[in-house]
C-alpha cells in the first residue's frame, strides 16, 4: 500500500499519542459527537491512571502533564481577582500557579459525569458550578470564558461576575 505523507503523519500521530491539534490523547473513550477524542483516539494510550494525587493538595494529569490544584478554596472571585489569586497561590511547594486557559480547563471535564462533570475520585470537592479560565472572549473584551462543571459546557461571561477558581501549573 502506498501511503501519502499526510496519511503517514496521521498513522504516526495516532501511534504515538499526538492529535492533529497538538494535544495528547485523553481518557475519553465514549463518542459524544463525531470527531471528538472518543471517535479517533480511543482513550489515553499509556498504562496507569489518568490522574495522580500528589498528596500535597495537587493532582497531576498524566495525559497533559499539567498539575492542578486539587480543591478550590471555596471562594468565588471576579476575573481580575481570580488571576491575582492564582498568581499568589503557594501550593505543593510551588508558587508558579496560574489561571488555566479554556483549552486546558476543559481537559479535566469528564463528559460521562454530571453534577459535577469531573473525575470525582481525584477532584472530590468540585462544585457543579462555574470556574474561570484565563481566556478572554475575542468578541467581547469585557467577557472571559469559564467552564460549568455541572455538565462540562464552556461559555463566556462578564469579567465582573464572580466564579470559582482551579489553578494550574506546568
Amino acid at each position: 500500500m502506498n501511503l501519502t505523507p499526510f496519511s503517514l503523519f496521521i498513522q504516526q500521530a495516532l501511534k504515538y499519542g499526538f492529535s492533529l491539534f497538538g494535544l495528547p490523547k485523553t481518557s475519553q473513550t465514549v463518542v459524544y459527537q463525531a470527531g471528538d477524542d472518543g471517535t479517533y483516539q480511543k482513550g489515553y494510550p499509556k498504562t496507569g491512571p489518568r490522574f495522580t494525587d500528589n498528596l500535597d493538595g495537587t493532582i497531576t494529569d498524566n495525559a497533559t502533564g499539567l498539575v492542578w490544584q486539587k480543591q478550590d478554596d471555596n471562594t468565588q472571585r471576579t476575573f481580575t481577582n481570580a488571576i491575582a489569586y492564582a498568581e499568589a497561590l503557594d501550593l505543593g511547594g510551588h508558587s508558579d500557579w496560574r489561571l488555566p486557559n479554556i483549552n486546558e480547563l476543559i481537559t479535566i471535564v469528564n463528559r460521562a459525569g454530571f453534577n459535577p462533570a469531573i473525575d470525582t475520585t481525584k477532584f472530590s470537592a468540585t462544585k457543579s458550578l462555574h470556574y474561570w479560565s484565563s481566556t478572554a472572549d475575542a468578541n467581547a473584551p469585557t467577557f472571559a470564558w469559564y467552564v460549568n462543571f455541572s455538565y462540562g459546557g464552556s461559555f463566556s461571561s462578564n469579567k465582573t461576575t464572580s466564579y470559582y477558581v482551579r489553578c494550574v501549573r506546568q
